[in-house]
């Protein structure tokens, strides 16, 4: 039986990775700002015989994600794996952003994800055992235009995962990062919005948004984004980068050998906005 603490699970994939999980036996942990869901999905593990530890909980309170941490603990004794999955989205013209509300995505996104698992790094350390997961995406290797903000939180978390890769292997830790593309949930609706009239870019990013929201419609689902993320998280020794379908694995890879001017010819007209 593993012990398994998820961020980010009361709905998408995050919750389709716990249900999965715990229908295996492991143990799963976990928290998330949506009570309602949080409840939902206690009553469904429940009902499935699972003993979980699930709080309402935002993770920018860092003292209650220590907090959160001891109880899990206290109740398994250890952790095997922590997925850090918790994230919001981020859209928009970078001249036209509002960097208020650009610092809050960077709070959760970045700081977030480095909270939950520093939390759990002493453990992991004294037991010479453990694995980090974090969720990036895409945009953590390839910046998507009028995802400015978003790119920046992913490329970070991107940097986080492969430093504190080299400090904590030595004491038996593997990391790894889990890297979706478009998954067929409401995430990206929630945040497209198009600038108000006059703006010198609402024609593009309207474009942007109806290319978009198409590749949504065949993009994997979150019970498949889940199986592939399970793999990861019960994987002898999982690889660093995990893209979750063909898609991102192809354009990962023309990242890294195809000169730049052709990679972004081929970014603009996927995306209709050359």
């Amino acid at each position: 039986m593993r012990v398994v603490v998820i961020t980010g699970l009361a709905q998408g994939m995050g919750r389709e990775v716990a249900l999965r999980l715990a229908a295996g036996g492991d143990a799963v942990a976990g928290f998330d700002v949506d009570a309602a869901g949080i409840e939902s999905l206690r009553a469904e593990l429940v009902a499935g015989g699972a003993e979980p530890v699930l709080e309402t909980l935002d993770v920018c309170d860092r003292p209650g994600v220590l907090v959160f941490r001891d109880q899990v603990l206290r109740k398994y004794g250890r952790v095997d794996t922590v997925v850090a999955n918790v994230g919001i989205g981020f859209f928009g013209p970078f001249e036209e952003v509002d960097l208020e509300r650009a610092n809050r995505c960077l709070e959760i996104n970045v700081i977030g994800t480095a909270a939950v698992l520093q939390a759990f790094v002493p453990s992991m350390r004294e037991r010479r055992a453990g694995r980090l997961i974090a969720v990036s995406s895409l945009v953590g290797q390839i910046p998507f235009p009028f995802e400015s903000i978003y790119s920046a939180t992913k490329f970070a978390v991107e940097g986080l995962v492969l430093s504190l890769r080299y400090e904590v292997e030595p004491f038996g830790i593997g990391v790894a990062l889990v890297q979706p593309a478009q998954v067929s949930t409401s995430f990206a609706a929630k945040i497209h919005t198009l600038p108000p009239e006059g703006s010198p870019y609402r024609e593009r990013v309207r474009r942007f948004i109806a290319r978009d929201e198409h590749l949504i419609q065949s993009a994997i689902d979150p019970a498949t984004a889940a199986e592939r993320i399970v793999r990861v998280v019960r994987a002898p020794s999982p690889r660093l980068h995990n893209p979750l379908d063909t898609k991102s694995r192809v354009f990962l890879m023309l990242n890294r050998f195809m000169p730049r001017r052709l990679r972004d010819e081929i970014l603009l007209r996927q995306m209709d906005i050359r």
